[in-house]
Parts: structure tokens; sequence; C-alpha cells
């Protein structure tokens, strides 16, 4: 990984309190696990930022060294690895997602 990317990430997830590393962008997912992620994201009406991993095969593998995590999407929540699209998944259906988001003061419009 270059060092580029890797302060390139860096500086997405301190910038953006929800940082969402996908294949594709919120508007037009590239695969079915991003699309997920950014449907709960949306679905709870929670700010966040994405990075089309698929434009820049540095960021692509870059993310995977930085978090030491082999898969994507990957989200981040104020500067913190939270997971992939099946611990999104389940820390949603339980409703930590949306505590998560509420101790961090994100705005997020479901109840938890």
């Amino acid at each position: 990984m270059t060092d580029t990317a890797q302060q390139r990430i860096k500086q997405d997830i301190e910038a953006n309190p929800v940082m969402l590393f996908m294949k594709g962008d919120a508007d037009f997912p590239q695969c079915g696990f991003s699309a997920r992620v950014v449907q709960i994201l949306q679905h709870l009406g929670v700010p966040f930022k994405t990075e089309n991993v698929l434009a820049d095969p540095a960021i692509r593998q870059g993310i995977k060294d930085f978090s030491n995590w082999p898969t994507i999407p990957q989200l981040y929540v104020k500067g913190e690895f939270i997971g992939g699209c099946d611990i999104v998944t389940e820390m949603y259906q339980s409703g930590e997602l949306q505590n998560l988001f509420k101790e961090k003061n994100i705005p997020c419009n479901a109840p938890a």
C-alpha cells in the first residue's frame, strides 16, 4: 500500500463521522453487500460519505490493509472501524447500530 493511499484513507475517516468504503457509490452501488449497507444507513437517515474502492486500486487494497479486514464494504463511525455488511446488518437488526449512532451524537431517524 502506498503512503498516499494510507493518508487519503486516514483523512477520509477523520474528516467524515460516518465513512463507508464500498464498491460503487451511494447512488449506484456495484455489489449487493455495499448496497445493503447503504440501504441501512439511508433508512436510518444517517449522513455518510462514501469512497468507491473500484475507482482506485491503491485505495481498494489500502483499506483492507488499514483495517486488517479482507472484505469490502467497510464502515467507520467517528474513526472507529465497525465492520462489513454482515456485522452492520446484525447490529442494525439488534438495534445496536442505532444505539451507536446516538452514543456518538450522529443524527439517526430510527428508534433504537
